[in-house]
C-alpha cells in the first residue's frame, strides 16, 4: 500500500505543477490503470524475410568531435562528454540527471512517423507480443520538445530501467507488468499520465487520435525525488572503425509479417538510415519499405549503430490471442554491431542489473562504439543470422 501511495505522490506532484497548462483540445484523459494482457485480432507472427527493396534517402551530416585516437570510456568520461553517446553535449548540466526512458508506439502503422526518436541517446526495440514491437527511446544528454505516441509497459522495460537507473514515462500496463513495476525498488521512478498534466505530459489530437506525448525538459522540471547524476559509465566509444568487420551496406531485422525494418548505410553521414515496413509481407517474399522520419523534424531517422542483441525471451502466457513475455538481459550474449558500413560479431554484457548494457570481444576487453545515437534490435537466441555480401540479415524466432 505504501508504494501505491507513494507511486500516486508522483502522479499528484505532475498534476499540480502543470494543471493550469492543461490542452483545450481533447479530452481529459483519465489516470492510467492495470489493463487485459494484450490482445488483436490483426496479430502477424514472425514469418522468413527475403526481398530487397529499393529505397533512397540523405541525412544531414553530425560534426565529429575530438577524440583521443584510444578512444574515451568505458569510465572516467571527459567533462561534459554523455557517457552514453560518446558525445560532448551542448549544455553540460544535463549530464547533472538521470536518464528518462519514454516507451513509444510502433504499429499500428497510421500512427506512424513517431516524434522526437532523433532525439534519443538510446533505443531499444524489442517484440512484444503478436507481431508487433515498441520501443524505449533514452534521454540523457540532449531533450526532445515532444516524444510520442506513448504507450504501455511490458516486462522487458524493467531490463532498462534498472540498467539505467533512469525515470519511465508510459501509458498504462496489463495488471502482471503493473504489479511487478509497483513492487520494484524504482516505482518511485514511475511515470503516469493524470487529468491536466501538461506541458509534461500532454495530449496531442491534431489528428483526432487524442496521443499522449512527452516535453522532456518539462519533466525534469517537475521530476519528483531523487534527480542526481547516477553512474552510467560501462560503453566505450572510438572514432576509428575497429579491424576485423565484414561490409554491412543493409542491416535486415525481421520481427514478423507485419513489423520488419532495414538499415541502410550512408557514407556521406557516416549512418545508417532506417527504413520501416509499409505493408503486411505475409509470405515472407515482398516486403516493401518507406523511409522512418521523425514527425517532428520531418527528417529520416538515422543512427551511428546499430546492434542486433540477442537474448531468451520466455512465454508467460501464449494463447492464440494472447502473448505475455519476459527476457532476461542480465549476463551477457551473443551481439553483432553495424558501423562505418561494416558489421562485427561481439558479445554484450550487463554484469549487474544496474549496469549499462554494452559490448565487448570475446576476450572481454570493450568493443568501440561509434560516437554518436545507437538503436539496439532485440531478438531471441534462437533467431537467425544470413550473410551475403554486404547484406546482414536477422529473423526474429524464440522457443
Amino acid at each position: 500500500m505504501a508504494k501505491k501511495i507513494s507511486l500516486s505522490l508522483v502522479i499528484v506532484m505532475l498534476l499540480g505543477v502543470a494543471a493550469a497548462c492543461a490542452p483545450a483540445t481533447g479530452p481529459a484523459a483519465p489516470t492510467p490503470t492495470a489493463t487485459q494482457a494484450h490482445s488483436t485480432a490483426t496479430a502477424f507472427l514472425p514469418a522468413t524475410a527475403t526481398a530487397t527493396p529499393e529505397a533512397t534517402a540523405t541525412a544531414t551530416a553530425i560534426p565529429t568531435p575530438v577524440y583521443p585516437a584510444e578512444g574515451i570510456g568505458p569510465g572516467s568520461f571527459p567533462e561534459g562528454y554523455d557517457p552514453l553517446t560518446g558525445l560532448k553535449v551542448a549544455d553540460p548540466a544535463l549530464l547533472n540527471r538521470r536518464p528518462l526512458i519514454v516507451k513509444v508506439e510502433n504499429l499500428p502503422r497510421d500512427d506512424r512517423p513517431q516524434w522526437g526518436l532523433s532525439n534519443a541517446d538510446l533505443i531499444y526495440e524489442y517484440y512484444t507480443e503478436l507481431g508487433t514491437t515498441r520501443f524505449a527511446a533514452i534521454y540523457y544528454g540532449q531533450d526532445a520538445e515532444k516524444v510520442g505516441p506513448i504507450r504501455s509497459a511490458r516486462h522487458f522495460d524493467v531490463n532498462v530501467i534498472r540498467a539505467y537507473k533512469a525515470w519511465f514515462i508510459f501509458g498504462s500496463a496489463y495488471e502482471g507488468v503493473m504489479t511487478r513495476l509497483l513492487n520494484s525498488e524504482f516505482y518511485t521512478r514511475l511515470i503516469l499520465e493524470g487529468p491536466y498534466t501538461c506541458p509534461a505530459l500532454c495530449r496531442d489530437n491534431a489528428t483526432g487520435k487524442n496521443f499522449l506525448v512527452a516535453n522532456t525538459a518539462e519533466f525534469y522540471k517537475v521530476a519528483p525525488g531523487d534527480n542526481a547524476r547516477q553512474n552510467l559509465d560501462g560503453m566505450f566509444f572510438q572514432l576509428a572503425a575497429p579491424a576485423g568487420g565484414q561490409p554491412a551496406d543493409s542491416v535486415f531485422a525481421r520481427f514478423s509479417s507485419a513489423i520488419y525494418n532495414r538499415w541502410d548505410y550512408d557514407a556521406k553521414s557516416g549512418r545508417y538510415l532506417r527504413f520501416s515496413d509499409i505493408d503486411n509481407d505475409l509470405t515472407g517474399s515482398n516486403e516493401q519499405y518507406g523511409p522512418l522520419v521523425d514527425r517532428a523534424t520531418q527528417e529520416q531517422i538515422g543512427a551511428e549503430n546499430v546492434v542486433i542483441l540477442f537474448a531468451p525471451f520466455e512465454y508467460l502466457v501464449k494463447r492464440a490471442d494472447t502473448e505475455v513475455l519476459d527476457v532476461n538481459m542480465n549476463g551477457s550474449g551473443l551481439a553483432y554491431i553495424a558501423r562505418d558500413g561494416q558489421i562485427y560479431k561481439a558479445r554484450w554484457s550487463r554484469p549487474t542489473q544496474d549496469s549499462v548494457i554494452t559490448l565487448t570481444y570475446e576476450d572481454g576487453t570493450p568493443f568501440p562504439f561509434k560516437p554518436g545515437q545507437t538503436w539496439f534490435e532485440v531478438m531471441g537466441i534462437t533467431s537467425s543470422v544470413e550473410q551475403s555480401g554486404a547484406i546482414s540479415r536477422f529473423k526474429f524466432s524464440i522457443p
